[in-house]
C-alpha cells in the first residue's frame, strides 16, 4: 500500500519541535490535572442542564494531556482516516521505492512541523478520528500558560474552557449519528476529487503550504488551493455550515452557563477575545492561511444563529437541529434563523416564543 505520510517521522518531528510548557512544580502540575478532570465532570452537568442534551452513548473519561501527547493522539487519528483513503485512491499501487520513501518522509516532517505548532496553541479538543464516539482532550500546559498570561482566576478559566469542550463532546455523544456524518463528509470530499493522483498531489501541497507558513510568516499561499472542483466546494460548504453550528453552539452555551457559575467570566471573555484577535505576525499568517480569520467571523455568526433560533423557538425547538442531517442548517440559513425555523418547524414556528 502506498505510504502518503511517514507517521512515525511526523510524531518524532512534532515531539522534537514542540515547545516546552510553562514552568510548573510537580504539585502544580498534579493540581492542574486534578482540577481539569473534576471541572470536566462539573461542566458536563451544567451543559446537560442548560441544553437539555444528554449523552446517548458511553464515552471514555477526559484525557488531560501534554503537548507531545496531543500531537501523538492527532497523528494516530489522522493515520486512521488518511491511510485507507490513500489506499483506495491509489488502488494499492505503489510508486517507486525511492519516490515513496522520499515523498512520505518529506510529508511526515511537514505534518510534524504543523502539529508541533498547533500543539502549543490548542486548549482542548474533541478528537473524533481515532475511535468511536471520540475522545475529549484537554492540553494542561496550554491552559495553564494562557490563564497566566490573561492573569485569570485558574478555577474560573479552567471551568470556562471545560464548558466549551464538554459542549463539543455532548454534540457528538448526544447525537449518535454526528460522527458518522462528519466522517462521511470527509469521505465525500475525497470522492469529489477529479482524479486520485491529482488529489494526492494537492494534499501533499496543502501539507507543504501549512509547513511553509509555520516557518515563513510572509507566505501568501493558501491551503484552500487544494479545493478545486465544484463538487468539493459543495462538500466544503456543508462542512463549513456544520463546524459553524457546532462552534457557535459551544460559544452560546459558554455565554449562557458562564455567568451562573464563573464569577469572572466577563473579564475572561474580554481578555481572551483580545488575545485571539491580536496575535504575533506568525499567528496572523497561520490564521490567514487556514482561513481562521474567516472562521472566527463564522463562529460569531454561529453564536448569533443559535441565539436567534433559541429566541424564536426555545431550547427544545433549537435541539430539533440535531434530529438528522436534513435538519442541520444550510450555509445560507446561518445568517437567517427565520429561514431555518420556517423550514424545520413550519411557518407557524417562526413566531417568537419565550426560551
Amino acid at each position: 500500500m502506498a505510504q502518503f505520510v511517514d507517521w512515525d517521522l511526523a510524531a518524532a518531528t512534532a515531539g522534537a519541535l514542540g515547545k516546552s510548557g510553562p514552568r510548573v512544580s510537580y504539585a502544580e502540575a498534579a493540581e492542574a490535572v486534578g482540577d481539569l478532570r473534576r471541572l470536566t465532570d462539573e461542566a458536563a452537568g451544567h451543559v446537560a442542564d442548560y441544553t437539555g442534551l444528554r449523552s446517548q452513548v458511553s464515552h471514555p473519561p477526559v484525557r488531560v494531556v501534554d503537548r507531545r501527547d496531543w500531537a501523538a493522539t492527532n497523528i494516530a487519528g489522522l493515520r486512521e482516516v488518511i491511510t485507507p483513503l490513500v489506499s483506495r485512491l491509489s488502488g494499492d499501487k505503489r510508486p517507486g521505492p525511492l519516490t515513496e520513501a522520499v515523498g512520505s518522509r518529506v510529508t511526515g516532517v511537514q505534518a510534524g512541523t504543523v502539529l508541533a505548532y498547533l500543539s502549543g496553541r490548542v486548549l482542548g479538543q474533541y478528537e473524533v478520528f481515532s475511535a468511536d464516539p471520540g475522545q475529549l482532550l484537554l492540553v494542561a500546559p496550554n491552559i495553564v500558560e494562557v490563564e497566566r498570561k490573561l492573569e485569570a482566576d485558574p478555577r474560573d478559566f479552567r471551568l470556562w474552557v471545560c464548558l466549551h469542550e464538554v459542549t463539543h463532546r455532548t454534540q457528538f455523544t448526544a447525537v449518535p449519528w454526528m460522527r458518522a456524518y462528519f466522517l462521511g463528509e470527509v469521505q465525500a470530499f475525497v470522492d469529489a476529487s477529479q482524479g486520485s493522483e491529482h488529489l494526492l498531489e494537492r494534499l501533499r501541497r496543502g501539507v507543504s503550504t501549512l509547513s511553509d507558513a509555520v516557518k515563513d510568516p510572509e507566505s501568501r499561499t493558501s491551503v484552500l488551493d487544494i479545493v478545486q472542483t465544484p463538487a468539493q466546494r459543495a462538500v466544503l460548504d456543508r462542512l463549513t455550515a456544520l463546524m459553524t453550528l457546532l462552534e457557535g453552539h459551544a460559544e452560546f452555551v459558554m455565554d449562557g452557563v458562564g455567568p451562573q457559575v464563573i464569577p469572572s467570566v466577563e473579564r475572561i471573555r474580554a481578555a481572551f477575545n483580545r488575545r485571539r484577535e491580536a496575535g504575533n505576525p506568525l499567528e496572523k499568517a497561520i490564521r490567514r492561511l487556514l482561513g481562521v480569520d474567516v472562521k472566527m467571523r463564522q463562529y460569531a455568526e454561529g453564536r448569533k444563529f443559535v441565539h436567534g433560533v433559541v429566541d424564536r423557538v426555545g431550547m427544545d425547538g433549537f435541539n430539533k437541529i440535531f434530529g438528522s442531517p436534513l435538519t442541520l442548517p444550510r450555509l445560507d440559513e446561518l445568517g437567517d434563523p427565520d429561514a431555518w425555523v420556517a423550514r424545520v418547524h413550519g411557518p407557524a414556528g417562526a413566531t417568537p416564543t419565550a426560551g
